[in-house]
C-alpha cells in the first residue's frame, strides 16, 4: 500500500522546515490519514473509479495558532490541503514587510508556488488551530501518470485556487476603501457558505490588521468602515463577531454615503430598534 510514511515526511521537514521552528507541530490528535476519495470530495472534483479504495494514503498533521506549515525558501516536496482551520499565506520582502496573499481555508489547496523554482516563495500561518492533509507531490505526479483525469482535476484546483486570487486583486485594484471591505465581507460570506457554514453571521479569524494588510489599507480605515457598516444597519459588529443584514448593498456598495446621510441612517436605526423594543415590551 502507498502511503505517506511518517519517516520521509519528517526528513522533508525536519531540518528547514515550519515545524523545526515552532516546535510541536507534530501532533496524532484527531483524524490521522484520509483516503484519496476523501481528499477529493475536499477538493469537490471526481475521484476515479479504479481508486476509490484505501491504496492511496494521505496523512493528516495539526497546528497551533502562529505555527508555520512551510517557510519561504524552504525546498518544495509538499502540497497542502485544508480540512479544518483558517490560514494565511505572506510573502516576506527584503525589509521584513509582510504581504497577506490570501487566507486559506477548509477545501483550499495551497504550497503551489513552489512548483515552479523547487522551493517556496511564501509562507503559510495558522491563524487559528488547524489540520492540514499532506500530499507530497512525488506521490501526486506519480497518480497523475496512473489517473490521467485526476491529474487533470488536480491541476483545475491549482487554477481554481489562482484565478480566485487574481479576481479579488483585480476587483479590489479599481474600488474605494469602503468598497474593499464590503466585497471581502461578501467574499467571505460565500467562502463560509460554501463549506456549509452560515453566511450570514460568522466570526473574523483574522485581525483587522490583516484583512488591511490584504486589502491595501490601514487598520485604522478598516475599524472605521466596519464601523460605519454597522452604524447604517448593513452589518452588525460585535469584535469579531459579525453579521450580514444586506449582502446585496455590500455586493454592490460603490462608497459610502456622506457623513451627514449616515448619521440620519443611523438615527432611523436607532429610533426602529427603539420602536421594535416598545412593541415588544407591550406584547408582553
Amino acid at each position: 500500500m502507498l502511503t505517506t510514511q511518517m519517516s520521509e515526511i519528517r526528513s522533508s521537514f525536519a531540518p528547514a522546515g515550519a515545524a523545526a521552528q515552532t516546535g510541536a507541530a507534530w501532533q496524532r490528535h484527531g483524524k490521522l490519514w484520509s483516503n484519496l476519495k476523501e481528499v477529493c470530495d475536499l477538493l469537490r472534483i471526481q475521484a476515479p473509479a479504479s481508486a476509490a479504495g484505501d491504496e492511496f494514503q494521505f496523512q493528516h498533521m495539526q497546528f497551533k495558532a502562529g505555527q508555520r506549515i512551510h517557510t519561504i525558501g524552504q525546498p518544495f516536496d509538499m502540497l497542502y490541503i485544508v480540512y479544518s482551520g483558517f490560514l494565511k499565506s505572506v510573502m516576506i520582502d527584503e525589509s521584513g514587510n509582510e504581504q497577506v496573499l490570501g487566507f486559506p481555508m477548509k477545501g483550499d489547496m495551497f504550497g503551489i508556488d513552489g512548483i515552479h523554482r523547487k522551493q517556496y516563495s511564501t509562507e503559510t500561518v495558522a491563524l487559528t488551530a488547524c489540520e492540514v492533509i499532506l500530499v507530497p507531490f512525488k506521490i501526486f505526479s506519480t497518480l497523475g501518470r496512473t489517473h490521467f483525469e485526476l491529474e487533470a482535476a488536480m491541476y483545475g484546483v491549482m487554477s481554481r485556487e489562482l484565478v480566485r486570487e487574481q479576481s479579488m486583486i483585480g476587483t479590489l485594484g479599481s474600488l474605494s476603501a469602503e468598497a474593499r471591505v464590503a466585497r471581502f465581507l461578501v467574499f467571505l460570506s460565500d467562502r463560509f457558505a460554501e463549506m456549509g457554514y452560515s453566511g450570514k453571521q460568522f466570526n473574523l479569524r483574522m485581525t483587522r490588521q490583516e484583512i488591511g494588510n490584504y486589502l491595501g489599507l490601514t487598520l485604522e480605515t478598516v475599524s472605521r468602515t466596519l464601523s460605519a457598516f454597522n452604524a447604517i444597519g448593513l452589518i452588525s459588529v460585535d469584535q469579531r463577531a459579525i453579521v450580514l443584514h444586506d449582502a446585496h448593498a455590500l455586493k454592490t456598495l460603490r462608497r459610502l454615503p456622506p457623513s451627514q446621510v449616515r448619521a440620519k441612517q443611523a438615527a432611523a436605526k436607532a429610533a426602529k430598534r427603539s420602536a421594535s423594543s416598545s412593541d415588544e415590551l407591550e406584547a408582553a
